[in-house]
C-alpha cells in the first residue's frame, strides 16, 4: 500500500514474554493496522533480522507496510520499505547514503520548529545534497506521557494542532504536505481527542500490543479515524 494511504501505525517489541510475534502481527494487520514497526532495544541484530522476515511476510500477505527503527544497517539488510529515526539519530542525508532513495524515512518531532523542519524536508528544502530524497513522513508527540518513552516530556495536543495548521497552510499554498502521525499515549479513550485536534493518522503501542484481541483493538481504533484522500499526501 502507498504510505500516503496509511492511517494506523503500531510499534511492537519482539513479544518474548508471550512468544506470539508471528500471530500478533498477522492479527494486527487483519484488524486494520497499516504499518507495524519492530522496536526492541533488547534484541541482537540476528534475531531482529529473523523477526523482520516474519513481519515482512505478514505485511506482504495483507498488502501492508512494515518498518525498522533506528538502525539503518538493519533497514538495508532487511529490505524494509519504511525506516524511522529520532531527532538525535542519523540525519536524513546520512540515512539516505545507507538505505537509498526508495525507502520511506520517518522522523520524530517534539516541537513546532521540528515540525517546520520536517515539512521543509518533505520537499527537499534545506537538504545539503541536490539529489537527496525527501522525508517520507513525520510523527509528532508524545502527546501524553507513555512508558515506552520514559523521561520524555509530553507535548500535549497543541503540537498536533500546530502540525495540522502548518499542513493546511502548505496545501493552501499549493504544496502537498507529507503524511504525519500523532503519537504518545493514544488509546481507545483518547484517540477522539487527537482526531479533534486535527490528526487523521496515529501511532499506537499498548492499545494494540496489550490487547487480548489485537485484531479487534485495531479495528476499533481504525473506526475512529476520519477518512483521508487516498493515494495523496494529505495530513
Amino acid at each position: 500500500m502507498p504510505l500516503t494511504d496509511a492511517q494506523l501505525y503500531v510499534c511492537t517489541d519482539a513479544r518474548r514474554d508471550r512468544g506470539d510475534f508471528a500471530s500478533f502481527v498477522d492479527a494486527a494487520f487483519s484488524g486494520g493496522v497499516d504499518i507495524i514497526q519492530l522496536r526492541d532495544k533488547q534484541i541482537e541484530a540476528a534475531e531482529e533480522l529473523e523477526l523482520l522476515e516474519t513481519l515482512r511476510a505478514a505485511a506482504e500477505r495483507h498488502g501492508k507496510l512494515w518498518a525498522v527503527n533506528d538502525r539503518a544497517d538493519i533497514a538495508l539488510l532487511s529490505g524494509a520499505p519504511v525506516f524511522h529515526v529520532g531527532q538525535r539519530d542519523l540525519p536524513l542525508e546520512a540515512v539516505r547514503r545507507v538505505v537509498g532513495d526508495a525507502v520511506a524515512v520517518g522522523l520524530s518531532t517534539h516541537a513546532p520548529s521540528q515540525v517546520d523542519a520536517a515539512l521543509g524536508a518533505s520537499s527537499g528544502e534545506g537538504s545539503t545534497g541536490d539529489d537527496a530524497a525527501p522525508l517520507g513522513y513525520f510523527c509528532t508527540g508524545p502527546v501524553w506521557a507513555t512508558p515506552t518513552k520514559p523521561g520524555r516530556t509530553p507535548v500535549g495536543l497543541e503540537l498536533v494542532e500546530y502540525a495540522a495548521q502548518r499542513s493546511a497552510e502548505a496545501r493552501d499554498a499549493g504544496r502537498t504536505p507529507i503524511p504525519w502521525f500523532a503519537i504518545g499515549g493514544i488509546d481507545h479513550s483518547s484517540i477522539a481527542r487527537v482526531v479533534d485536534a486535527g490528526a487523521s493518522r496515529v501511532v499506537v503501542v499498548r492499545a494494540v500490543t496489550e490487547a487480548d484481541d489485537p485484531a479487534d483493538a485495531a479495528a476499533r481504533l481504525r473506526a475512529q479515524l476520519p477518512a483521508i484522500e487516498t493515494s495523496a499526501a494529505t495530513a
